[in-house]
């Protein structure tokens, strides 16, 4: 449910946190923390979900990778092995350990090794660049670096900058060397006990991983996530998607993209099988999709447009229940509609690495099973409502006024509560301004439909105010997507002589087409209000993030050349 008054709320937080500063029942609360601590609290972490599944799914195949199956005991075995080699290097509750590697068992087992060693997970993008990947290491201080061979060579020329992290494990899958010098990963393992390790966890809302952010507008930021929300967000994961022991979980989303969204604790909790992938390939997801009978994958936008112009979309024959979940970007009901053809059902989250991955889900609603399928995916590319472990969602004017729920009036959407994060690692006075109102600004757009569903327009910095009407490049780039002849779109605003900005689209034709800029244009004019169409079209690849999203602020930049862009 999105909020819509919360003074109510606020008031009982007052007396909490006046309770904790003390006061006539100091003495009472004291005595209540022991005995929750002694008898009926445990604190919350997610390393437990592999403590159980160990216990209740000893036998079962709890990682594949290529040729190499672990069950749940093998699993926890190397876990420990794992967490216990660290305590042996020095390493110490509080510290940073990092890991530079894609969807391989190993980032799988660190997400519950180095927080069982006391530590707290660093997982770097594999897409960053050397001088990135160095200021990540020496911001978040971290003492021991594992590094995948291939990336290695990243390493190599910044080692001498390298401030804290002196010691480097190596993950050796594909090239057979690494320019680094330290133990290969499986030997660093054999210096580990398989003896289980008890979870020492005293307080839940201890720091359980920093994720870094893009840094698309300055230095990336660490975000810092709690074992309690790590905990809670897994379990929303599992709940969401309805996700048990007979679920096929495939890495196609980076493990170092907010923890994979959590699903590496997640998947573990209901003891499902991990399917690990080094990198996204069309035809190897296909094959497991129909040999291993993958149940569930989450995917940006742009992997499923990498998915369905695959020449293999149309004869993937799925015989069973596919659950695919998108975000990232908000997804064109044409995107979701062709996957929806293929045979997957798809299921659209929302959230920023600031909550966890996913704060909300377009949850389905019964009564549209009898819409046609155009409607569908129209209403499933909504970021619809919190997740059930989420609750507080608002969409508000600059005010911090709810706006009306008339799918019309746009506002920044403000989150709160167990999904979002801790704060940004050594940097308190950008967490302050994040946290400005008592609530997370995500700086995104939206507007609130009748139904309480929240719906993106743009980014605060991508809306376009042409001639004082509000124009959303997302509706734009929405109506271009369903023209035949495109693969993907970007819209962004473009000085203008007399509306002051207006919409330019940059379009990726789909291999063998070849559309004109009138013919983009004229397409728009059948199925947008004039002024909301794009006054120029350019062809070619658009820049990416490494983590693929669109970089707009890219090619604002270049047609903003030599002008002031006004941000609203």
């Amino acid at each position: 449910m999105i909020s819509q008054n919360t003074s109510r709320n606020s008031a009982r937080r007052a007396v909490y946190i006046n309770s904790l500063q003390g006061g006539a029942d100091a003495d009472f609360r004291q005595t209540t923390m022991t005995m929750k601590g002694e008898t009926y609290y445990t604190p919350l972490t997610p390393v437990n979900f592999l403590v159980r599944s160990a216990a209740v799914f000893p036998e079962k195949t709890a990682v594949v990778y290529k040729d190499t199956r672990f069950s749940y005991r093998e699993f926890y075995e190397r876990v420990n092995r794992l967490a216990s080699a660290l305590k042996k290097e020095g390493i110490e509750k509080g510290d940073r350990v990092a890991f530079l590697c894609p969807n391989l068992p190993p980032l799988l087992e660190a997400h519950f090794a180095v927080p069982l060693s006391g530590a707290i997970l660093v997982a770097i993008n594999i897409r960053l660049a050397a001088p990135e990947i160095l200021y990540i290491l020496n911001h978040s201080g971290a003492k021991m670096l594992f590094v995948d061979t291939a990336f290695a060579k990243l390493i190599e020329p910044i080692r001498d900058q390298l401030e804290a992290t002196k010691k480097f494990v190596i993950i050796v899958d594909e090239e057979p060397t690494s320019p680094l010098e330290g133990p290969e990963y499986e030997e660093f393992l054999s210096r580990g006990s398989s003896e289980p390790i008890e979870v020492d966890i005293a307080d839940e809302n201890d720091t359980i991983s920093i994720n870094y952010t893009s840094g698309t507008t300055g230095q990336p930021k660490g975000v810092m996530y709690t074992h309690r929300g790590a905990y809670l967000n897994a379990l929303g994961e599992a709940l969401e998607m309805d996700m048990n022991a007979y679920s096929n979980y495939l890495w196609t989303l980076p493990m170092f993209h907010c923890n994979g969204w959590c699903f590496t604790w997640g998947v573990t909790a209901v003891g499902g099988t991990h399917y690990c992938l080094r990198a996204v390939d069309a035809d190897k997801i296909f094959d497991l999709i129909e040999n291993e009978g993958i149940t569930h994958f989450c995917a940006a936008p742009t992997v499923l447009i990498t998915l369905t112009g695959s020449p293999r979309s149309n004869q993937l024959n799925i015989q069973h229940k596919l659950q695919v979940v998108t975000a990232g970007a908000p997804p064109s009901p044409t995107i979701i509609q062709k996957m929806e053809g293929m045979g997957s059902v798809i299921t659209h989250v929302y959230g920023l690495t600031e909550t966890y991955g996913p704060h909300s889900i377009c949850a389905w609603q019964p009564h549209w099973d009898t819409l046609p399928a155009e409607e569908k995916a129209v209403i499933k590319a909504r970021q619809g409502v919190p997740y059930v472990v989420a609750l507080e969602m608002r969409v508000v004017n600059n005010e911090m006024e709810d706006v009306p729920r008339d799918a019309m009036t746009i506002g920044e959407v403000i989150m709160r509560g167990n999904n979002v994060m801790k704060g940004y690692f050594m940097q308190e006075e950008a967490t302050r301004e994040a946290f400005r109102g008592g609530w997370f600004h995500s700086g995104d757009l939206a507007v609130v439909h009748e139904d309480g569903y929240i719906e993106i327009k743009d980014r605060k910095k991508d809306i376009i105010i042409s001639g004082g009407e509000n124009i959303s490049t997302v509706e734009v780039e929405n109506t271009i997507y369903k023209h035949p002849d495109v693969q993907e779109v970007a819209v962004v605003a473009i000085p203008h002589e007399k509306w002051g900005e207006v919409p330019k689209a940059f379009v990726v034709p789909r291999p063998g087409a070849s559309p004109t800029a009138e013919d983009i244009i004229s397409f728009c004019q059948q199925n947008l209000a004039r002024y909301k169409c794009p006054k120029a079209v350019e062809f070619g690849d658009l820049p990416k993030t490494s983590t693929g999203k669109i970089q707009k602020y890219v090619l604002r930049e270049k047609e903003w050349k030599g002008q002031e862009k006004k941000v609203n």
